[in-house]
């Protein structure tokens, strides 16, 4: 303490330790970056950026609260909190969505709300001991990065086929089914808004317009055409309670949905997370240990409370990353305002975003996964041989096939490592590829682009990626 706060002896002053300059001088430098980053991160198309993944959180956190197996005000109250405490942990607009496998299990078993936190919370007690004794670092040190971009492209084109389910709950062009407030024009109206103005998120803020209009209608339907035992908003201050799984409870979520969601979580939420992050923001260095802590960290306390499962993904930071956000200005804006409405509105926000059209949020997801997968490009960066570069680009197909054709990460991550290691053992055993093999792959386009941050280091062929 210094003497201007406590008056301390001559002997004391003499012996009291004094932080080293350097490291008083690096904070002053981090909170200089911190203050000059909320000033240029105070813009529409941050607040835009935030929005981009509502398609994954909205029809998730609403089917789950319907059926009572989340609690809606835990749920945003914790997913607020934790937008904050992410966006000044990493400085990135890292999103904050629901662990997807856990829901899927959970409605499909119809599980109790003490399944549904027990499971969320056995999958985050294994991911944060992975984070804290490293381990999670050592997978994705020998992982190939063939593999990551092919978990990449799977998560994709999988958000696209949850994009499609969304759209096709609306209704049919015209007809006696057709309604104004969700149908095929609107989906139509918004893949033509998001395409025009793709490359130019940060001056239109098109997340932004399209979650205004369907707030719009969402208002309109719901207080001119109600679905029967409407729940409207009504402003007051909501509570959340303290949920205690049984141990019969935590048995069933476990085994039920929390060994499911495991794989899902270290490579989507995790590996492949940590690697578009160094591709985005290779000025911002995120490990792979620090996020699987966070992940823990989340649903070992809010869980307790109803809170839905929490995790990070790499489709949510694509998805918010396309739509204009690139500081952590724009979740933690996102996290003050979901505590403003789970305080004052909680699960009064039900019937509003039930009458939430469909068609908007399926092209909104629709849109995130295109822009995860777009990072498949980059499989080669950094590899100049013709057959690696040929084996990198089947391995990647490989493991984003078997991951959507079985719907599992798990099953996509070890049929790419297989894949990699077969190609390996060819390789440094077996003699040289067959000459019509050789010539197919010579005729591949050998034009580089130069390496950028997320290849450098090089992007170590089929063998092993060498981690960040």
């Amino acid at each position: 303490m210094s003497q201007q706060v406590l008056p301390t002896s001559h002997s004391q002053e003499d012996h009291s330790p004094s932080p080293p300059k350097g490291f008083v001088d690096s904070l002053k430098a981090d909170a200089t970056d911190r203050l000059h980053s909320f000033k240029s991160g105070f813009r529409l198309s941050e607040l835009s950026g935030s929005l981009g993944d509502l398609g994954t959180l909205l029809p998730i956190m609403l089917s789950l609260s319907l059926t009572g197996q989340v609690d809606l005000t835990a749920s945003l109250i914790f997913g607020g909190l934790w937008n904050i405490i992410t966006g000044l942990t990493f400085r990135m607009p890292m999103c904050v969505q629901p662990m997807k496998s856990i829901a899927a299990i959970a409605l499909t078993n119809h599980m109790s709300i003490g399944s549904v936190m027990s499971a969320g919370m056995g999958v985050s007690a294994v991911v944060m001991a992975l984070g804290l004794t490293r381990t999670i670092h050592i997978v994705q040190k020998y992982t190939p990065m063939a593999v990551i971009r092919g978990i990449q492209l799977g998560t994709a084109i999988s958000f696209g086929g949850k994009a499609a389910e969304l759209v096709k709950q609306a209704k049919s062009f015209g007809g006696d089914s057709w309604t104004w407030d969700n149908n095929y024009e609107w989906a139509v109206f918004s893949f033509i808004v998001v395409f025009i103005f793709y490359y130019r998120s940060k001056r239109i803020p098109t997340a932004m317009i399209l979650f205004t209009i369907g707030l719009i209608i969402a208002f309109i339907k719901l207080y001119t055409n109600p679905p029967p035992k409407a729940v409207y908003p009504k402003i007051g201050v909501y509570a959340i309670g303290v949920t205690v799984p049984t141990w019969d409870e935590f048995k069933h979520g476990f085994v039920s949905a929390s060994l499911g969601q495991i794989p899902l979580t270290c490579l989507n939420s995790v590996i492949a997370l940590a690697a578009l992050a160094k591709d985005l923001f290779p000025e911002r260095p995120t490990g792979t240990p620090t996020i699987a802590v966070s992940v823990g960290m989340m649903n070992l306390v809010g869980c307790f409370f109803g809170s839905i499962p929490f995790c990070h993904g790499s489709g949510g930071l694509a998805a918010q990353y396309r739509f204009g956000a690139r500081t952590e200005v724009s979740i933690i804006i996102l996290g003050f305002l979901k505590i403003f409405f789970g305080l004052f509105f909680g699960s009064s926000l039900s019937g509003l975003i039930m009458s939430y059209p469909s068609a908007i949020l399926g092209v909104m997801l629709f849109v995130s996964g295109i822009e995860l997968g777009a990072v498949a490009r980059t499989v080669n960066d950094g590899v100049v041989d013709d057959q690696k570069r040929h084996a990198n680009f089947i391995v990647m197909i490989t493991t984003a096939a078997m991951l959507v054709g079985f719907k599992n990460d798990g099953i996509g991550f070890i049929g790419g490592l297989v894949a990699a290691l077969c190609f390996y053992i060819g390789s440094k055993y077996f003699s040289s590829m067959d000459d019509d093999v050789q010539v197919l792959t010579e005729q591949q386009p050998t034009t580089m682009s130069p390496p950028t941050s997320s290849s450098m280091g090089g992007n170590v062929p089929v063998e092993g990626h060498k981690g960040h």
